[in-house]
């Protein structure tokens, strides 16, 4: 542990402080928050009441405004503590509020309604989780649901993307053909040309096909990445050709070769493309909002959409169960990031 402590706060100028280490940790300090920064207040503000995140200016813990039930009135009441004229402070119960004026009662005594000015009082509140952003959702919101699609959206389209964009990657790499490499290009040149472009004629395919409000239709599409191709071709090419000449003599079939010898050798660049088609089919929106419209086949990001109503936006669910639809990917990457260096070094991306 000492040796650590001594890699960490090794100064370049011995005992003092030389200006490059302190460029060095405003650097590393400055590039943790922006990274980490907006994931910690995204999994902070989840435990929020609407209240809590209704305030400005934001508060960084999830504070609570205490609440009491008064005499006459339905709903409990928040409570504040209010400065009075001679510098005491008491506590009363907020019924409205009409501008920078708040009527208010003592919860003991609720009969007489007494106008307070906004600068003059403070919430009585203490920290609290609210753990319901998490619970409700659960309850009254089809999460199992969503979730198995999206799991299986996001499983299957991952499987198909990795065996078709291997075999493509594989023909490119290993087998010389007339036009080989303008086939490559024109892959690479679809990286150029954004899904709006395509969405329309994409979306009459699909409904010509009966894939429309089908899960399979917003897998197919996807499963043809121009990226992926590219990545696996390229790492495709460094492993040597003798063991596949050597493979052919053996009486090996072309399956046999790609299967036995071809796709274990590029397990790498296979998990690094394993965890980008995760992400981008476990986050996608666009096109599920399109493809999809009955609520029985909605995948999570397209049923997290329905806290947020024209008139109203439920963000403390939202945030909530944005931090739950995180999980599976940061799994995904914490179980195959030991791949991605070796994968993308590999296959010549920078």
């Amino acid at each position: 542990m000492s040796r650590v402590a001594e890699f960490l706060f090794r100064r370049r100028g011995g005992a003092s402080w030389h200006w490059t280490d302190v460029f060095t940790w405003f650097w590393l300090i400055g590039g943790l928050i922006v990274m980490f920064g907006p994931a910690l207040w995204l999994v902070n503000s989840s435990f929020k009441t609407p209240a809590a995140l209704a305030e400005f200016p934001p508060t960084v813990l999830p504070y609570v405004t205490a609440e009491a039930i008064v005499e006459g009135y339905e709903e409990p009441l928040q409570l504040f503590e209010v400065r009075n004229d001679d510098g005491s402070v008491r506590v009363l119960a907020e019924v409205r509020r009409l501008g920078t004026i708040a009527q208010m009662v003592d919860p003991a005594n609720p009969g007489a309604i007494i106008r307070v000015n906004i600068r003059n009082r403070t919430p009585k509140r203490s920290i609290a989780f609210a753990l319901d952003n998490y619970v409700q959702p659960f309850l009254a919101f089809d999460f199992f649901l969503y979730l198995r699609n999206s799991v299986f959206v996001t499983v299957v389209a991952t499987l198909i993307t990795l065996l078709t964009n291997s075999m493509a990657a594989f023909a490119l790499s290993k087998y010389n053909f007339r036009g080989r490499s303008a086939v490559m290009m024109l892959i690479v040149a679809t990286l150029m040309v954004p899904l709006s472009v395509i969405l329309v004629p994409l979306y009459s395919v699909i409904s010509a096909m009966g894939l429309f409000n089908s899960l399979w239709g917003v897998i197919l599409p996807t499963v043809a990445t121009p990226t992926g191709v590219f990545m696996l071709r390229q790492y495709m090419l460094t492993i040597p050709d003798e063991l596949i000449e050597a493979a052919r003599m053996d009486k090996a079939s072309e399956w046999q070769i790609y299967w036995r010898i071809i796709l274990p050798l590029t397990a790498p660049a296979l998990a690094v493309l394993a965890i980008f088609s995760v992400v981008w089919r476990w986050n996608d929106f666009l096109w599920p909002l399109i493809v999809l419209s009955r609520k029985e086949v909605y995948t999570l990001q397209v049923g997290l959409n329905t806290y947020a109503g024209q008139l109203n936006v439920q963000w403390h669910y939202i945030l909530a169960m944005t931090v739950v639809t995180m999980i599976p990917v940061v799994l995904v990457f914490i179980f195959l990031q030991r791949f991605i260096t070796t994968g993308i070094a590999g296959s010549g991306l920078k």
